[in-house]
């Protein structure tokens, strides 16, 4: 750049170099400025600010900053709030959970967040074109992202088409999933649900028509793919005009879970057996934590609920104003969607609670009838629930021969964890079928499930749309839309077959993890160290001001040590322990055999690995993939121009230097003494 913009005498700028951006003199007069004042007012003092073209301010704009906050949270706060957090609370024995992912939080969650939502806000651009506007060979960042957001979509909304079937199913008492249908005699309950449970038998086999293995597959359940048709139909109308229409949305889809959850939790207090589950979420057992894989769901947790490396918050923050304060944004939504992580798990864990103490009962129950009939014991009444624990301790020592007999503790009861969707479909709906007015308690939790499922979509979506418009296909935007939500649910169509919920389980296990982690490290890496954060200071400045209180500077050192040492440490070690952790712990996956019982650690073909390979293969290959072929194109042909802010800053050593030494808060606004002009 530095030939083509010259300063002038008067210090000035003559030639802005930047074909759109000079303005004339006699606009500049009315506004009492010269040309280098109005540089430095419209941010392009800073190297980013350079590449932010007229165009990009013409973008669509959040009706008002309430919308956009409300449509993030609603992106961050999903169904893996809701059923992904508490499952992973209730393997990792409940309170322990929360210390490794409040620590991932602080140390990798907020601080990529704020460089995502201040890199789409100040560049005005989606993923592939924020990336590619630092340097040409880095738009691979932006691809993974998009393909991320792609492969997760894919079985999102399949998810979300469950939702549909049990909230139609719910409109009736009792609810289908309450009780076992009669055999074709009408004479006994079918086997295969007296095996199982009510709300198992109606999952895998009236719902999924789940076959015994991934390698069979009889065809396609025709109602899940309507209900799959119905889902992408009412993502697409949501979106068809964009952050218009689903801004509107987003208004109901951020808010009504809450009002649900609320209402959850007061009832869920008020039923026996509550406060066992709470207590359980919240007792940690420290020995966890010696185990490396809890911290690395920890990590992988914080990435998928706040959506970051799928390109969906940059989208978002691309129709901000330039001047919105994206740390205090980024703080608000972070420490929202963990707040619901926890209030989710309360709600989720006082119905495991009365879950556990009603088997618990029953359990007991059972137990008394084996000590009366079998045993030595008093008469009839003289063990009851309430001393069962008593007679239980006293009489095991004594036992030596007749049907076992069970603690039937409720702790270990609740320790008994269902992964993700069994969480939702199996778990949770068992607690609500034995709660009084069980269609309505149905009705409001798939509502909930719903409207937290679209939120995410809608982000997800505009992860994968916003780049391809940015990159000038010749579409309208509903016609991209249409035919993104068209090919999504042609590929969604592998998860309506009978062998569709093992696939899903793949995909929604392996899309997600380390794809995420290495796109998140080449960003962090980016800004923190290629960009450096003396510049990228110099943007927030721009935008945000500089630090006043002296909690705003404690946030100035907290963000820029966890951009420069902590985060991108951390990032590259979660890493390392997921792919070591792959490698020596082949995936495997649990079959519905189909009398009633499962058989789990089933190891998956050949071609099922292979899809698992891919997924995690994919999204992270044009990283280098990008970077090779624009090294090579420049390099066959030397008359190509690098364009890019990292080409245009200046890589002397000193430069470099100085670029992470961040150890000063510079002064608020920019002044002409100290503008950084020296690349112009």
């Amino acid at each position: 750049m530095g030939e083509d913009e010259k300063q002038g005498s008067g210090g000035g700028i003559t030639n802005m170099g930047f074909e759109g951006e000079a303005m004339e003199m006699t606009e500049l007069r009315k506004r009492g400025v010269d040309l280098t004042q109005d540089y430095v007012q419209r941010g392009k003092h800073t190297l980013m600010g350079k590449y932010v073209d007229e165009s990009d301010q013409a973008r669509p704009a959040w009706d008002n900053q309430v919308q956009f906050l409300l449509a993030c949270i609603s992106y961050a706060v999903g169904l893996g709030n809701v059923w992904r957090f508490p499952y992973l609370a209730q393997t990792y024995g409940g309170g322990a959970f929360l210390i490794p992912y409040i620590i991932m939080l602080v140390i990798e969650g907020v601080p990529l967040f704020l460089i995502e939502l201040a890199v789409g806000q100040r560049l005005r651009q989606g993923a592939i074109g924020a990336w590619t506007k630092f340097h040409p060979y880095l738009g691979g960042i932006g691809i993974g992202s998009m393909i991320v957001s792609a492969t997760v979509g894919f079985y999102y909304n399949m998810i979300i088409a469950w939702c549909l079937w049990y909230l139609f199913n719910s409109f009736q008492y009792p609810l289908p999933y309450s009780y076992c249908p009669l055999n074709n005699n009408q004479t006994d309950y079918v086997t295969e649900c007296s095996e199982s449970s009510f709300t198992e038998y109606f999952w895998y086999r009236t719902t999924l028509e789940v076959s015994p293995s991934i390698d069979d597959s009889d065809g396609l359940v025709w109602q899940m793919a309507i209900c799959l048709i119905l889902a992408w139909t009412i993502v697409w109308l949501s979106m068809i005009r964009g952050i218009e229409s689903s801004g509107k949305v987003m208004y109901f889809t951020a808010t009504f879970p809450y009002l649900v959850l609320t209402i959850f939790l007061i009832r869920g207090l008020t039923l026996p057996g509550a406060s066992e589950g709470v207590n359980y979420l919240f007792t940690p057992d420290y020995e966890v934590l010696k185990n490396p894989k809890v911290w690395l769901d920890a990590a992988t947790q914080i990435f998928f609920s706040l959506g970051l490396a799928f390109g969906g918050v940059i989208a978002f923050a691309s129709y901000n104003p330039t001047k919105q304060d994206c740390q205090r944004d980024s703080l608000i939504i972070a420490l929202t969607n963990s707040f619901t992580s926890v209030y989710a798990s309360l709600v989720i864990f006082s119905i495991l609670g009365f879950r556990a103490y009603q088997q618990s009962t029953a359990c007991k129950e059972e137990n008394i009838d084996k000590l009366l009939d079998y045993y030595d014991v008093p008469a009839e009444g003289a063990i009851t629930i309430d001393n069962y624990d008593e007679w239980y301790n006293n009489i095991m020592n004594n036992i030596t021969a007749g049907p076992p007999i069970d603690q039937c503790d409720i702790n270990q009861i609740l320790g008994d964890a269902q992964q993700g969707t069994g969480l939702a479909f199996i778990v949770f709906t068992e607690g609500i079928i034995n709660m009084p007015g069980s269609p309505f308690w149905s009705v409001m939790f798939f509502l909930m499930l719903l409207s937290l499922g679209l939120g995410s979509m809608f982000g997800t979506i505009e992860g994968v749309v916003t780049p391809l418009f940015d990159l000038g296909l010749k579409l309208p935007k509903p016609a991209l839309t249409g035919l993104v939500c068209l090919a999504s649910f042609l590929v969604g169509l592998l998860f309506v077959a009978n062998s569709g919920n093992y696939w899903l389980t793949i995909f929604n296990d392996y899309a997600g993890t380390v794809p995420l982690l290495v796109i998140a490290f080449f960003e962090i890496i980016t800004i923190s160290w290629f960009y450096g954060v003396d510049n990228f200071n110099e943007d927030l400045r721009w935008m945000i001001g500089s630090p006043k209180s002296i909690a705003g500077k404690i946030l100035f050192w907290y963000f820029r040590i966890c951009w420069v040492f902590i985060a991108p440490i951390a990032l590259l070690a979660v890493t390392i322990a997921f792919i070591i952790s792959l490698i020596s712990n082949p995936p495997t996956y649990t079959q519905w055999v189909g009398d009633g019982t499962s058989v789990s650690g089933v190891e998956y073909p050949g071609y099922a690995l292979a899809v698992i390979y891919l997924l995690i293969l994919l999204p992270s290959v044009p990283i280098p993939i990008v970077w090779l072929y624009q090294l090579i194109r420049h390099k066959v042909d030397d008359s190509l121009e690098k364009v890019g802010i990292l080409v245009d800053k200046s890589w002397e050593w000193d430069d470099y230097v100085k670029s992470v030494k961040f150890w000063k808060i510079q002064d608020d606004p920019p002044k002409e003494s100290v503008t950084n002009l020296k690349h112009a």
